[in-house]
């Protein structure tokens, strides 16, 4: 089959309108600066603790406030390498999406008979979250609007037609939602995602962690792990783990590593994540003239079906968040600032906006910066036990934690209790994934593979050889 362009492609927008759109943005992330924080202390000298929780995103920052829930007599305490949220947590685009498993294709290719069990937990743990943003107070800015799917290919059409979820809009329906002149059907999935505000959620959580009791500390990188066989917390089986910082140590009965994309404490889980960089773009806010030209009042997510797809939404003052599409991985498995500020993947996300919305021409965008995200081969999290049960893991959430994080926790702490739960037993929490290979040879597997998907998406879908190979041998890649 011949190569056709893509929409972004036919109906580019002239390169000095890119260059204006982009002039007055700031290299910053607009989540972090909308919010209030918290200076806390870094730790200093030894003490004890029941549970000790690595990471300040949201993995741990639910861990830490679960934990409490369940024994507000633990002392937690709860340890960042920098300040609250300031890595994936505060940089994502707040789609808090019920799915465990990157979506129902993923799942039931992965794990058909536990799918509709891991479906179910999902959508319980996105309610769950709900509640708690109302019993706790937490002002994160939540909307239950769903996820808009919108095809603007006559074969991705095909596909919103064969999906059996959600409501389905024709050309003309998906228009009156949002008008854009290149969607040519569409999807809303109503139930199965909520929009917060990232850098609100992961404050607030912080908040709700402090109010129950946790200790956090920030600036506080933890070195490595020591398991110890006494300090006044037993031995054996439930001696202390010690968690070692820079200018202090804590001697913990338990551990929960939430640790993201940064290089695990654990060996054995060094291999089974890469950080992929995803960027960003952040416009003004628009005029109430702008907002009545594309609609848009439903304030629904929006998500295409394109292999390199886009997401965008809107955030509280009615600017468009745009990211997506590209998916850059360097090297050596590196999360350096340097790889952030990307001009090429700024001005080709540009571009692509200014195609959905050409009558917003003269926009400009405010703010762009990238993030990096874990990803795993199985593109969801997996889960892990060590230390003779004394730390608990999750990690390769792939772009799609902001809600399965809360379940993460329950995982970790249901298996730091010695509990058998369903959650426990699923096969998705007891199987890891297949570890990526080592330099050269990850960089090459990528880069081959993002050249296919692109390369399918310039051939109307179809897959070739290597990508038909990757999904039957339950590998993969995607942006």
């Amino acid at each position: 089959m011949a190569s056709h362009r893509t929409v972004f492609e036919r109906q580019r927008p002239p390169e000095a309108q890119v260059t204006e759109s982009l002039r007055d943005s700031r290299h910053a992330v607009f989540w972090l600066e909308d919010v209030e924080t918290v200076n806390r202390p870094a730790l200093s000298g030894t003490i004890d603790a029941d549970l000790t929780v690595v990471g300040g995103g949201y993995c741990g920052l639910w861990t830490a406030v679960l934990a409490k829930r369940r024994d507000p007599t633990a002392r937690v305490v709860l340890l960042e390498a920098e300040t609250i949220g300031w890595a994936a947590s505060g940089r994502n685009g707040g789609f808090a999406e019920a799915s465990l498993t990157h979506g129902e294709d993923n799942g039931r290719a992965r794990w058909a008979a536990e799918y509709d069990t891991l479906h179910r937990m999902g959508l319980d743990n996105l309610d769950a979250i709900e509640r708690d943003v109302e019993e706790l107070k937490m002002d994160v800015q939540l909307e239950r609007t769903g996820v808009l799917e919108v095809a603007y290919e006559p074969h991705q059409v095909r596909w919103l037609q064969e999906a059996g979820h959600g409501q389905w809009l024709d050309r003309d329906a998906v228009r009156a939602e949002i008008a854009s002149p290149i969607f040519e059907a569409g999807r809303w999935v109503k139930d199965t995602c909520a929009l917060v505000h990232p850098g609100r959620l992961a404050q607030e959580l912080a908040r709700v962690a402090t109010d129950l009791g946790v200790e956090i500390f920030e600036h506080s990188a933890v070195s490595g792990l020591g398991t110890g066989l006494g300090s006044g917390l037993g031995s054996g089986r439930s001696g202390a783990v010690d968690v070692r910082t820079t200018r202090g140590l804590v001697r913990s009965r338990r551990v929960a590593l939430a640790t993201n994309v940064f290089r695990p404490l654990l060996r054995r889980s060094r291999l089974l994540t890469v950080p992929v960089y995803d960027y960003v773009l952040m416009t003004e806010p628009l005029s109430p003239g702008q907002m009545a030209e594309i609609g848009w009042q439903h304030r629904q997510g929006v998500s295409d079906l394109a292999n390199q797809f886009h997401y965008s939404r809107l955030t509280a003052d009615n600017r468009i968040l745009y990211g997506g599409y590209d998916a850059i991985y360097h090297a050596g498995r590196g999360v350096r600032p340097e790889h952030e500020d990307r001009d090429a993947s700024y001005r080709r996300l540009a571009s692509h906006l200014l195609t959905t919305y050409p009558q917003l021409e003269g926009l400009r965008f405010s703010h762009r910066w990238a993030g990096a995200i874990d990803t795993s081969t199985q593109f969801c999290a997996f889960h892990g036990l060590a230390r003779r049960g004394r730390v608990a893991y999750a990690a390769g959430f792939t772009g799609l934690g902001v809600a399965a994080t809360r379940f993460a926790a329950e995982v970790m702490l249901d298996r730091l209790a010695g509990e058998t739960t369903a959650r426990t037993q699923l096969e998705m929490v007891r199987k890891k994934p297949l570890p990526f290979p080592p330099e050269p040879f990850t960089k090459i597997g990528i880069e081959a593979t993002k050249w296919s998907l692109d390369r399918a998406d310039h051939r109307e879908g179809r897959r070739n050889l290597m990508l038909r190979t990757l999904d039957r041998l339950g590998l993969g890649f995607d942006s």
